[in-house]
């Protein structure tokens, strides 16, 4: 078990302590996506079962952003924030507007605004337009979710989404809070 923290302790390194700081929230998200569709089913059920199932498709993408941010500090960043944009408006298309998962455009916010240096303010104010537009998106759009629940069962989802976003809101806070420069006093 050492060896494996050993070794993802090698793909996450970088230079950079902001850029680490993202590697480690790809890596939380990563390991987090497998446990959402079970979360998923002890809210919803078996019957839900396909749409639960799509909610595992960023994983992926969660987990090369490491290898990314090797090769370029800023589009592994980039990545990171657009990947979040992007599974956000996929599991509220799969589960529908009403399920609360456009909550987790907040921590896309703080991915957009925190995670880029001063240097970077433009690309930074460019990628934190993108969780507002895609919830413009998700608000005014027509589609349907693949099923429609139950008021009851949107109200758990809500509740799920809701914690979930205040968890990772909070782990946004240390991570960064670890990735800045302290001052002695």
């Amino acid at each position: 078990m050492t060896s494996l923290f050993a070794a993802l302790g090698r793909y996450i390194a970088h230079d950079d302590p902001l850029t680490l700081a993202l590697n480690k929230v790809a890596m939380v998200l990563a390991g987090n996506t497998p446990f959402y569709p079970l979360y998923l089913w002890a809210v919803l059920g078996r019957d839900a079962a396909p749409s639960i199932l799509l909610t595992l498709c960023s994983f992926p993408f969660w987990a090369v952003v490491p290898a990314i941010a090797r090769r370029n500090g800023l589009a592994g960043r980039l990545v990171l924030t657009v990947v979040g944009v992007l599974n956000t408006v996929w599991c509220s298309a799969v589960l529908g507007f009403a399920s609360g998962t456009a909550l987790f455009l907040i921590p896309c916010v703080l991915l957009g605004t925190l995670g880029f240096h001063q240097r970077e303010r433009i690309v930074s104010l460019a990628i934190a337009a993108l969780p507002f537009i895609a919830y413009g998106v998700l608000r005014f759009s027509s589609w349907a979710p693949l099923k429609r629940y139950s008021g009851a069962e949107y109200s758990s989802l809500i509740t799920l989404n809701g914690f979930s976003v205040a968890c990772l809101v909070g782990f946004l806070g240390i991570a960064f809070a670890s990735a800045r420069p302290t001052k002695a006093t």
